[in-house]
């Protein structure tokens, strides 16, 4: 594995509502405050520029590959800052007028998009009167696992949902950094958000960088927030319980080399 001997990254946690205007002004202001204490990529959380009263609410905002207001932020944003951004999740059209992808996009810092991972797995949940259905409104990704590289080394895409399947990130290959912007539930959240991380960052000896969204929503939903940083061996090293903010860190290529090299497990898989 190639990359950066220390590379610094942040994750955005935001509390978004039903303006897209507003969250994009609000993503823009931490974005810009997380590239000014030295971040090289940073990375946005799920739903950034729109969490709506209703599932159907987004197809209301949805945009064609390569042309929106959200994705000419996104572009002008990487641009301004010379930052590698990692757009949350945004509504991009699909072949089902009732249905979007909710879609991740990677833009450089020259502001052009490097990648594209559309959520293959969509929540769904029920007990007592909370209850989700994402497949609603939402069509799963057909793009498989998807990465890029960056100067960190391979970075591995996901959204929310997927953390709770160790095969989607099996199927990446060797990573530096695995991303995943999330609005989990304070429900599910609570019982299972950080445990899952560390195991993913543990189980593929990378780093894990988890944006989130984090408090009490216009629409009445509340998520559970507490985006984090966390290290090959499965160390916290930042954390935002709740609220809008920003965490950084940096990936040390060097702590990748030494757990690989006193735990070689990627070397021992059987299967």
């Amino acid at each position: 594995m190639s990359g950066n001997k220390s590379f610094q990254i942040a994750a955005i946690q935001m509390v978004s509502g039903t303006s897209v205007e507003a969250n994009l002004a609000r993503a823009g202001e931490w974005v810009a405050a997380a590239a000014a204490e030295g971040a090289s990529l940073i990375a946005l959380p799920e739903y950034f520029c729109f969490l709506g009263r209703c599932d159907a609410d987004k197809l209301e905002f949805q945009e064609s590959p390569g042309q929106g207001p959200i994705q000419d932020f996104l572009a002008q944003t990487a641009r301004q800052h010379g930052i590698w951004l990692l757009g949350g999740t945004l509504p991009l059209q699909s072949e089902d007028p009732d249905r979007i992808y909710n879609a991740m996009l990677v833009f450089g810092p020259d502001g052009e998009c490097v990648a594209r991972y559309d959520k293959i797995h969509l929540f769904g949940f029920r007990k007592g009167n909370e209850s989700y259905d994402e497949s609603v409104s939402i069509r799963p990704g057909g793009n498989d696992a998807q990465v890029f590289e960056a100067p960190c080394g391979r970075v591995g895409l996901s959204v929310c949902y997927d953390l709770r399947f160790p095969e989607l990130y099996r199927a990446m290959g060797e990573l530096a950094l695995i991303v995943v912007p999330s609005a989990f539930t304070y429900t599910t959240g609570s019982a299972h958000w950080e445990i899952l991380l560390r195991a993913r960052a543990i189980e593929n000896q990378c780093y894990v960088l988890a944006p989130a969204q984090g408090g009490k929503h216009e629409n009445g939903r509340r998520t559970w927030g507490h985006s984090m940083l966390i290290d090959p061996w499965g160390k916290v090293l930042s954390c935002l319980p709740e609220g809008e903010g920003v965490i950084s860190g940096n990936i040390e290529q060097d702590r990748i080399d030494d757990i690989r090299l006193s735990l070689p497990a990627l070397r021992h898989r059987i299967m």
